[in-house]
């Protein structure tokens, strides 16, 4: 076997570790719970409110991984923690089986938020590092299709498991798929290398954006996670409250996923023709689109197409900012990750309590995707005025560049 082959052997199973940690911490202790909501509702007496609750504790655990992940320089402690939260996923959702008490279920929650950051930030960000040190294009379209996987995975595993197996059951079975996941989530992640050098010699060198510009980023991706979140949660009980979906609300969240899976790998090569900030300015439009489409239009086939829409931009949203984040700090591109996704994660506590609370005032969710939309419009126009910005900035540079 050649070096060449090794090398690429290593970069998939890299890739894989990142897959399989998405599928663990993101599908099975995070996404698992929106297909089983309305099951929840029904079979444990969960309410319209506290499901809202337990959505909005979930991401201030996502909030508070993301505040470690900011702080954090050492890559060899952001491997420790990694390896840590992808344990505490498989602890968070056995705990959701367990139990039907509302505070033990608000602590599940609030662990899964960890380990959730644990895989999208410290995961993402040694995978990045890895790809960058050895020389590999620093992109996260594969590894990101693992988010579409884990929605799909769920949607998929819920549909079929329901009609024979009560809420519990099922979040014991998917405990039990937890310890199958976590076995290449870290074993096929290497241990990280300090050393600041890629593998052929060449030096990694940080090239921040302005304060201007990324105060502005942090804002559109504030947008982005009020966009995401309240369809990626609410998205089973909205459809099957819609005339004529009720029993409906399951296959949409599976064709979210299946949008995802593969949109990763698209937006790669959009942003490789059109430039980063024109792919996520495409990607939000289109994300406004799907969320808006299942109030605008009724039916089965325009919720679907919807779905896939949705399904296919946020994912794409999340791995172009993620990417930039490591172009603009390869030696350490979690801390900006962290960042960034304090952002999301704020967003991400808002809305779902929000959205519970005018669900709880209306009977329904479907003022959450209005609101949704509305919060994306803004999202979107901050990231025309981020275009003029970076171009002031590549012109000061110019500038303050030594003449040859």
């Amino acid at each position: 076997m050649t070096a060449a082959h090794r090398e690429q052997i290593q970069r998939f199973k890299v890739m894989g570790a990142g897959i399989f940690s998405l599928l663990l911490a993101l599908g099975v202790a995070r996404f698992a719970y929106t297909p089983l909501l309305p099951l929840m509702q029904q079979q444990a007496g969960l309410g319209l409110a506290e499901g809202g609750w337990l959505a909005a504790i979930n991401y201030a655990g996502y909030l508070s991984g993301a505040l470690i992940a900011s702080l954090i320089s050492d890559l060899h402690l952001k491997d420790r923690l990694y390896r840590i939260g992808m344990v505490v996923a498989i602890a968070s959702t056995l705990m959701m089986g367990l139990t039907t008490d509302l505070w033990l279920w608000l602590a599940s929650r609030y662990l899964a938020g960890l380990s959730s950051a644990a895989a999208m930030l410290l995961g993402t960000g040694l995978i990045l590092n890895w790809l960058m040190r050895h020389n590999h294009r620093p992109e996260l379209g594969i590894h990101f299709s693992g988010i579409g996987l884990s929605i799909a995975g769920c949607s998929a595993a819920v549909w079929l498991m329901t009609p024979t197996l009560d809420w519990r059951t099922q979040w014991l079975a998917f405990s039990a798929l937890a310890c199958l996941l976590i076995v290449p989530a870290l074993r096929w992640l290497p241990a990280p290398d300090n050393s600041g050098l890629t593998a052929s010699g060449r030096k990694l060198e940080d090239a921040p954006p302005s304060p201007l510009f990324l105060r502005l980023f942090m804002a559109a991706y504030f947008c982005a996670g009020v966009g995401y979140v309240v369809s990626a949660t609410f998205i089973v009980a909205i459809v099957n409250q819609l005339p004529g979906m009720a029993g409906h609300g399951a296959m949409i969240f599976l064709a979210i996923g299946i949008g995802a899976a593969p949109a990763c790998i698209s937006w790669d090569f959009i942003a490789r023709r059109t430039g980063e900030l024109n792919a996520l300015i495409l990607a939000a439009i289109l994300q406004i689109v799907g969320i808006l489409l299942p109030l605008a239009i009724g039916g089965l086939l325009p919720a679907i197409f919807a779905a896939l829409l949705f399904g296919s931009t946020f994912v794409g949203m999340v791995s172009l900012v993620l990417t930039m984040a490591g172009r603009y700090y390869p030696t350490k591109p979690a801390k900006m990750m962290g960042k960034m996704t304090i952002s999301y994660g704020a967003a991400q506590i808002l809305a779902p309590a929000i959205t519970g609370w005018l669900a709880t005032q209306s009977g329904h969710y479907a003022g959450g995707l209005w609101l949704a939309a509305g919060v994306m419009v803004a999202g979107t126009l901050l990231l025309v005025v981020l275009k003029s910005i970076e171009r002031r900035d590549a012109a000061l540079s110019l500038q303050t560049c030594p003449q040859g």
